[in-house]
C-alpha cells in the first residue's frame, strides 16, 4: 500500500502594508503649507501697501516676482529631485522657504519685498516637483492619479482657508508677525518628514514584501538620474503644448491668490449686505465682533471659494477619471475631455462673475470658474508621471515652470491694466478668459502616455491606456 503523498501547506497570503499612504498623508499637509505661505500676502496686501505706499503697478510687481523665480527654479529643483533624491530637496526647499516666509515680515520697501517674494518664490518652487518623484517612486500606478487629486484637493482648501486665517492672527497681530508665524508651519514640517520618510521604499522598515511587491514597477524611477534626455524633452510636440496649457492654466487661476481681495474690495466689498443671507450672517457676527471685523470676516470667507471650489474640482476629476479609466476607459480620450470642460468651463464663468451684481452669486460663479480650472489638474500631473517617468521630477518641474511663467504674467498683466485704464476690472478678465481659452486646444496636440524615453511617438488613434 502507497503512503498517502502529503498535502502542501497552505500558505498564509501576506497583506501588503500600507505605508505609502502616509507618504500621500505627508504630501497633503506640505501642500496646505505652501499655500498659506504662498497666499497669505493677498489676504494681507491692502494692509501692506498702506505701509509700504505701493501702487497697483508695484503690487503687481511682488506678486510676479514670486511667480518669475517659482518658474525659473523649477527645473533646475525637479532635476535636483531626480539626481539626488526627493528627501534632501524638500528638507532644503521648505526650510529655504520658510525662512523667507518670516522675511517677508522684515521688508521695509517695494524693492526689498520684491526680492523677498523672489526668493521665496524660489523655495516653494522644488515643493510639487519633488512630491510628485516621490510618488513616482512610492505609488503604484494605477495610485497616482488619485493621490495627485487628493493632494492637489489638499493644496487648494489649504488656500481657501488662508484668508480667513489670516484675518484670525492680524486680529492680534500686525502682519508683519503674522508672516513669522506661518514660517514656523514648514519647520515643523520639515522636523518630522526628514525622520521618517525614504526615497526608497526597501529602506522603510514598515514596508513589508507584499507592499514592495506592489511597488516592483517603481525601481527604475527610485534611482537617481542626472542624464535627462534634454534633447527629447525640448523637441517633443506633447512637452511643448504640454507647457502651454499650463501657462493658460495658471494664468487665469493665480488671480484667486493675487489680486482677488483687492478685486473684491474695490468692486464687490460695498455690497456685501445686499445680499440676504450676508446681511444675515452679518447681523449674527456683529453680535460678537465689530462692524469693521465682521465685513473682513466675511469677505475673507467669500475669497476662499475659489480655492474651495478649486479642491473638490481636483477631486471630482481623479475619483470619475480613476473609475472611467477602471472600466476600459481610452487615457487619452479621458484626459482631453477633462481639460476641454476644465478650460472651456473656466473661461465662461469667470467671465460671467463679473456680470453677476449679488456678491455671493458673483463668487459662487467665480467658484465653479476654479472647479472647472481644477477638473485639469490631475490629468496634468499623471501625464507629468506617465511621459517622465525615471524623470518625472524634471518633466514635472518643467511643466510647473512655464505654468508659473504664467502666474508670473497673470498678476503683472492684471496691474497693468489697472493702473493704464483707470482700474477697468472688465478688461483683466476678459483677457483671462481668452487664455482660458486657449488652454483647451493644447490638448488637442498632446500624446500623455508614451514615455519621454521613446522619440518617436505613435499616432494618436492607436495609443494604448
Amino acid at each position: 500500500m502507497s503512503s498517502p503523498t502529503p498535502a502542501t501547506p497552505t500558505a498564509n497570503p501576506i497583506h501588503p502594508t500600507k505605508t505609502r499612504h502616509l507618504v500621500i498623508v505627508f504630501a497633503i499637509v506640505l501642500a496646505v503649507i505652501q499655500y498659506i505661505d504662498r497666499v497669505c500676502i493677498s489676504q494681507a496686501m491692502p494692509d501692506i501697501a498702506r505701509d509700504l505706499r505701493l501702487t497697483a503697478k508695484q503690487q503687481g510687481h511682488i506678486f510676479s516676482a514670486f511667480g518669475l523665480a517659482y518658474a525659473l527654479f523649477e527645473i533646475p529643483t525637479g532635476w535636483l529631485g531626480d539626481k539626488i533624491g526627493a528627501r534632501k530637496v524638500l528638507v532644503r526647499v521648505v526650510l529655504w522657504w520658510s525662512f523667507f516666509t518670516a522675511a517677508t515680515g522684515w521688508a521695509w520697501n517695494h524693492v526689498s519685498m520684491v526680492i523677498t517674494r523672489f526668493l521665496f518664490g524660489a523655495g516653494e518652487a522644488g515643493c510639487f516637483p519633488n512630491l510628485t518623484k516621490a510618488f513616482s517612486a512610492w505609488l503604484p500606478m494605477r495610485e497616482r492619479n488619485r493621490a495627485q487629486a487628493i493632494m492637489w484637493m489638499g493644496a487648494r482648501w489649504g488656500g481657501a482657508f488662508t484668508p480667513l486665517l489670516v484675518v484670525a492672527v492680524m486680529a492680534f497681530v500686525s502682519w508683519r508677525h503674522a508672516f513669522h508665524i506661518f514660517a514656523l508651519l514648514g519647520v515643523a514640517w520639515t522636523i518630522v518628514f526628514f525622520w521618517w520618510f525614504r526615497d526608497n521604499p526597501r529602506d522603510h522598515k514598515s514596508v513589508n514584501a507584499a507592499e514592495l511587491e506592489l511597488l516592483k514597477g517603481n525601481e527604475e524611477n527610485v534611482k537617481s538620474h542626472g542624464d535627462v534626455p534634454w534633447r527629447a524633452l525640448l523637441t517633443r510636440p506633447t512637452m511643448w503644448m504640454l507647457w502651454a496649457q499650463y501657462f493658460c492654466l495658471s494664468y487665469g487661476w493665480y488671480f484667486y491668490i493675487t489680486w482677488l481681495p483687492t478685486y473684491f474690495k474695490d468692486v464687490r466689498g460695498m455690497e456685501i449686505k445686499s445680499n440676504a443671507l450676508l446681511n444675515w450672517l452679518a447681523e449674527l457676527l456683529e453680535g460678537s465682533l465689530s462692524p469693521e471685523m465682521t465685513l473682513k470676516v466675511l469677505a475673507a470667507a467669500l475669497t476662499g471659494i475659489p480655492l474651495l471650489f478649486g479642491g473638490f474640482g481636483s477631486l471630482t476629476a481623479g475619483a470619475i477619471s480613476s473609475r472611467w479609466l477602471a472600466r476600459g476607459g481610452h487615457v487619452v480620450r479621458v484626459r482631453r475631455f477633462f481639460a476641454f470642460l476644465g478650460f472651456t468651463g473656466a473661461a465662461a464663468l469667470l467671465m460671467t462673475s463679473f456680470y453677476i451684481k449679488d456678491p455671493l452669486l458673483a463668487m459662487l460663479s467665480m467658484g465653479m470658474a476654479s472647479f472647472c480650472n481644477d477638473l485639469t489638474m490631475p490629468g496634468s500631473w499623471t501625464t507629468c508621471m506617465d511621459v517622465g517617468g525615471k524623470y518625472a521630477g524634471t518633466v514635472s518641474g518643467s511643466m510647473n515652470m512655464m505654468g508659473n511663467f504664467g502666474g508670473m504674467a497673470g498678476p503683472y498683466v492684471v496691474g497693468l491694466v489697472l493702473d493704464s485704464t483707470n482700474r477697468d476690472w472688465q478688461l483683466a478678465f476678459l483677457i483671462s478668459a481668452i487664455i482660458y481659452f486657449l488652454g483647451a486646444f493644447c490638448w488637442l496636440f498632446i500624446d500623455p502616455v508614451t514615455p519621454l524615453e521613446k522619440t518617436a511617438s505613435p499616432p494618436t488613434g492607436s495609443m494604448n491606456p
